[in-house]
């Protein structure tokens, strides 16, 4: 069975939601939408109202303090939100990566090897057992490695040790300074070798949330090699299908999962900043045309705010005195500047209550853009 380009897209925007807003409780909605980047406070927010119906913010706050969502160190190893069911498979599928990227060679100029930080590990949990700020944690280590090490070994340890970030209050759950506690998930992993049952409940997540994806987009969105992944996929065969996507790559999705034909309707939406549409795959152009990849993935791994129009990328915005300013890449037609005003009118009217100017720091990209038009989206009046 073969699937286009165009049927891909309309396949990832069912399936998070974007089609359609969806009548669903948060912790329905971070279920089927598997995992949302938290890199800035405000975006799990900014995410789940473009996806559910009558969202309520008040709803992701209290799942944040009950912990029934999660945010920590994962896929990517950037920070990211997750139903907590999700979390302890995810971060031994991820166990690997993380014993490599975080207990290499910044760790090891410290002096110390992967097996000090492993012994160190229960210990770190254990002092987390309630919530510590950074300051809380860096003297930790400093006390037990001096201050030399400090530096080095907190920065393997944040990400290695399976530590969730503890809710510090208004106006998003989250603030800029972490704080820290332990996940609370049984005995941490150790070790760099795959856990293949680990793994493969991770693709199968993967492909319910972002599916069909080929083998690099999936190692692409776990940041996991693709060996392992192919022999994950050859693992799941019944549970999987093969199809044929654009320029004959092999594309897995789950058995018998339904895919939408190519026609079906993508509405306007106003995506947060790095919204996890937008790098859970290898080939980016599933949602962003090839020419606007740099404009809004910046070379520091920035992502921009981005219009999404017909289902793809069509520019970016920012809250400005006033509403929303929209900047379209390519001319867009009157119906479609409705829709993102009606969108503005909402969004404005949910960062009223919490941050009126969020994203306010990466401001400075706005001067690198090119020149396009530019239209200020009213507010509700």
């Amino acid at each position: 069975m073969k699937i286009t380009a165009r049927e891909l897209n309309r396949a990832t925007l069912s399936r998070q939601l974007l089609s359609a807003r969806e009548p669903l409780t948060v912790l329905d909605g971070m279920r089927r939408v598997v995992a949302l980047q938290a890199q800035h406070p405000a975006s799990p927010y900014v995410a789940l109202w473009n996806r559910l119906a009558g969202f309520a913010p008040a709803e992701l706050d209290d799942a944040f303090s009950r912990r029934s969502v999660v945010k920590a160190t994962l896929m990517r190893i950037t920070l990211h939100a997750v139903h907590t069911d999700d979390y302890q498979v995810f971060r031994a599928a991820m166990q690997p990566t993380l014993y490599g990227s975080r207990l290499g060679h910044r760790f090891a100029a410290t002096g110390l090897r992967p097996a000090d930080a492993e012994a160190l590990v229960p210990e770190l949990l254990a002092f987390a057992g309630r919530p510590r700020s950074a300051a809380e944690m860096q003297a930790w280590v400093e006390e037990r490695l001096g201050a030399e090490r400090r530096d080095g070994a907190w920065w393997g340890l944040r990400a290695y040790a399976p530590l969730h970030h503890a809710p510090a209050g208004a106006p998003w759950s989250f603030g800029v300074r972490p704080s820290f506690v332990a996940a609370g998930t049984g005995p941490a992993p150790t070790g760099r070798a795959v856990e293949p049952e680990a793994l493969r409940a991770l693709i199968l997540r993967y492909l319910a949330g972002f599916g069909p994806a080929s083998v690099a987009d999936v190692a692409q969105f776990a940041m996991v090699q693709r060996a392992p992944v192919r022999d994950a996929l050859r693992a799941l065969e019944g549970a999987v299908e093969q199809l044929q996507g654009p320029d004959g790559v092999v594309v897995f999705d789950l058995a018998g999962a339904c895919r939408p034909s190519a026609d079906l309707p993508a509405p306007p939406r106003l995506m947060a900043m790095w919204d996890s549409v937008l790098l859970a795959y290898a080939d980016r152009s599933r949602l962003i045309p090839p020419a606007y990849r740099p404009l809004v993935i910046r070379n520091n791994g920035d992502v921009l705010p981005t219009l999404l129009v017909d289902g793809y990328v069509a520019g970016v915005w920012r809250p400005v005195e006033g509403g929303i300013e929209a900047t379209a890449f390519h001319p867009l037609p009157p119906a479609v500047w409705d829709g993102l005003a009606a969108e503005a009118r909402s969004l404005t009217t949910l960062l009223a209550h919490r941050e009126p100017e969020v994203y306010g720091r990466y401001r400075h990209w706005w001067t690198k853009l090119p020149e396009a038009e530019v239209r200020l989206l009213p507010k509700l009046l």
